[in-house]
């Protein structure tokens, strides 16, 4: 009869999953089984998520990180994965949807982040289960002087993953088994097999968090939406990031295409008055920045009430272009 296999935070580090499963011996009849936080931070997602999608006997529990994905939740790590896996990035958020809060059979429970004793698993929170900020929040108001596995009582070993333990996996009592230790940040990924309870480690083969944020930074930077920040939101974001050393130079061009737009706004109140003296009224009205030309025809056009019209770049350049005028487009 096959074993359960669970292996810890993959997190995109696809070549040390290969390794830990040439490691462990994995064979077809062995149950494979995923904490969760299959991506984000490292440097293969979409080659962790394929491997598990297409390999039988297999099982993935809902993580943190799936749920950011599902839940449209997105922060810088989010954003990456959503750039790595390109066009198929839809149907891996559609698969991720349908993952399981929790795992148990016979020898074993498995979670993403945490559960409490005493209450079967179908009963138990979603946030909690998976790692969620309120589930965190939840558990630290319940356990406000340490840790929930601190307080595990059941008999039947349960394994979750979530917070990193360190280099070398969390073993409590025989019943307890944190695997996350943080492959992700240089360290290791480990596995479990049950029922014989044996843990397997690989070492991981760079510190792939700090080299996919800095490989990813420009690419994520190019895909927020810039035309259609406010210059406010364009002025805090250049002053985030300009002193990256990967994306300075990009911004900084950035940063002066904003400050051409903004410039722009001279010319584009003299265009739309000399427009608007050699149109007629029903030309006006027909004209598609006919509101503005109206404005400049009764003299109550000028910069200060243009500049509340065209608080974006995209504003500013439609209108330009409606009068006539070339402005610059976003740095490519």
């Amino acid at each position: 009869m096959g074993r359960t296999v669970v292996v810890g935070d993959i997190h995109g580090c696809f070549d040390e999953l290969i390794e830990l499963l040439d490691a462990v011996r994995l064979r077809p009849d062995d149950l494979l089984v995923s904490v969760g936080d299959l991506v984000d931070r490292g440097p293969k997602p979409g080659e962790v998520i394929r491997f598990f999608r297409e390999r039988p006997n297999s099982v993935v529990v809902m993580g943190n990180h799936e749920r950011k994905h599902v839940r449209g939740v997105y922060s810088y790590a989010q954003e990456i994965t959503r750039l790595q896996l390109g066009d198929g990035y839809a149907g891996a958020v559609e698969w991720m949807a349908t993952l399981p809060y929790f795992f148990e059979n016979d020898d074993v429970r498995v979670v993403h982040a945490a559960m409490l004793s005493g209450t079967p698993l179908a009963a138990q929170r979603e946030e909690i289960l998976c790692g969620s900020t309120s589930g965190e929040k939840a558990l630290a108001g319940l356990f406000p002087e340490g840790h929930w596995h601190e307080h595990y009582t059941d008999a039947k070993p349960v394994v979750f993953g979530h917070h990193v333990t360190g280099r070398e996996p969390l073993l409590r009592d025989g019943r307890v088994f944190g695997l996350d230790t943080g492959a992700c940040h240089g360290w290791n990924l480990t596995a479990l097999c049950v029922p014989d309870l044996t843990v397997h480690s690989v070492p991981a083969h760079a510190d792939h968090w700090s080299a996919t944020r800095r490989v990813w930074q420009l690419p994520v930077l190019r895909s927020r939406p810039w035309r259609d920040w406010t210059w406010p939101e364009i002025d805090a974001a250049v002053a985030r990031f300009s002193a990256s050393p990967d994306a300075g130079d990009w911004l900084r061009a950035v940063a002066a295409w904003a400050g051409d737009l903004r410039s722009a706004l001279p010319a584009i109140v003299a265009a739309a008055r000399d427009l608007a003296g050699r149109l007629t009224a029903e030309q006006l009205r027909a004209h598609p920045a006919g509101q503005v030309l109206f404005q400049a025809r009764a003299g109550r056009l000028d910069e200060i009430t243009l500049a509340r019209r065209c608080s974006t770049p995209r504003r500013t350049a439609d209108l330009a272009a409606a009068l006539g005028l070339e402005v610059p487009d976003l740095p490519a």
